[in-house]
């Protein structure tokens, strides 16, 4: 497993945080697609690990332990995949156990926001669409107005109602980088920079956040990912070569009815590249 052209998928989301299938149903999608190498990364939450490994394991398809950690860096947030960590210990439980801990409060407020502009009962409405309570997201709510006909589709909903400055927006302020880095390496893990071109910012805030990362003891960054271009591969191949950080590959595969990018499907890494499967070659299971 020492090349980049390893079909590697090491970010998606079962139902344990904002997808919509079960991590043995990812794990089945994940090997229909030829996918060798996977890690399912649920949000702020490893609750799904044991019943993601049995099912790879299961399927003859190997398997690395991950996590998305939501953090607040220069005012945004920003996501970090955990990845080969031991999701056991109780570092990483207890950490992610308080960043979920402001997720009820923050869904109240956005209800509140949203029925100002007479969208009613979206609390409970979104709770429809939660595996897990203490992981409501914008996501939920996202699809309950397009079941509710508000709007056509996620991406409508995000645009008009769920985005700052709109009604349903409400901050939160997660984990810091220092944080949600040393829980992963704590833990015998590699923490990544989960899908960079997705962030809006500046280029400077973007190197504060690279060399930050890389300080607190950040390994990698996500180059071939569903959310990124062409050019943005690129770019960001030659970020992690500039600051001497890994390469990670994920999907970020939610929903077959709303993830752009299937399991398994992405381009190669590019060369010259080291993945980051090869720093966690004796944590693969």
């Amino acid at each position: 497993m020492s090349t980049s052209i390893l079909n590697a998928d090491l970010h998606c989301h079962s139902v344990v945080s904002d997808g919509t299938l079960t991590p043995e149903a990812l794990a089945a999608r994940a090997h229909a697609n030829g996918v060798e190498l996977w890690a399912l990364t649920d949000h702020d939450e490893v609750g799904g690990q044991q019943r993601a490994l049995a099912a790879a394991q299961g399927l003859g398809m190997k398997y690395l332990t991950g996590v998305e950690i939501s953090v607040t860096f220069a005012g945004q947030t920003v996501h970090i995949v955990g990845l080969g960590f031991d999701a056991q210990d109780p570092r990483i439980v207890e950490g992610l156990r308080r960043t979920r801990g402001g997720r009820s409060e923050r869904a109240q407020d956005m209800s509140d926001g949203l029925a100002k502009v007479g969208i009613r009962g979206a609390f409970e409405g979104a709770l429809k669409f939660v595996g897990n309570p203490e992981l409501i997201s914008r996501t939920h709510f996202a699809r309950f107005l397009v079941e509710s006909g508000v709007c056509h589709d996620t991406s409508e909903v995000f645009r008009n109602y769920l985005t700052e400055g709109k009604p349903g927006f409400v901050p939160h302020r997660w984990a810091s980088l220092k944080d949600a880095v040393h829980w992963i390496t704590d833990c015998q893990g590699v923490a990544v920079i989960a899908h960079p071109g997705r962030y809006s910012f500046t280029a400077n805030e973007e190197f504060a956040l690279f060399t930050e990362f890389k300080a607190h003891g950040g390994q990698g960054v996500e180059v071939v990912t569903g959310s990124h271009t062409p050019p943005e591969f690129v770019k960001y191949a030659d970020m992690a070569r500039e600051f001497n950080l890994v390469a990670s590959r994920g999907s970020d595969f939610h929903s077959p009815d709303e993830s752009r990018i299937d399991l398994g499907t992405l381009p190669w890494l590019p060369g010259q590249l080291t993945p980051v499967w090869e720093l966690l070659a004796d944590r693969i299971q």
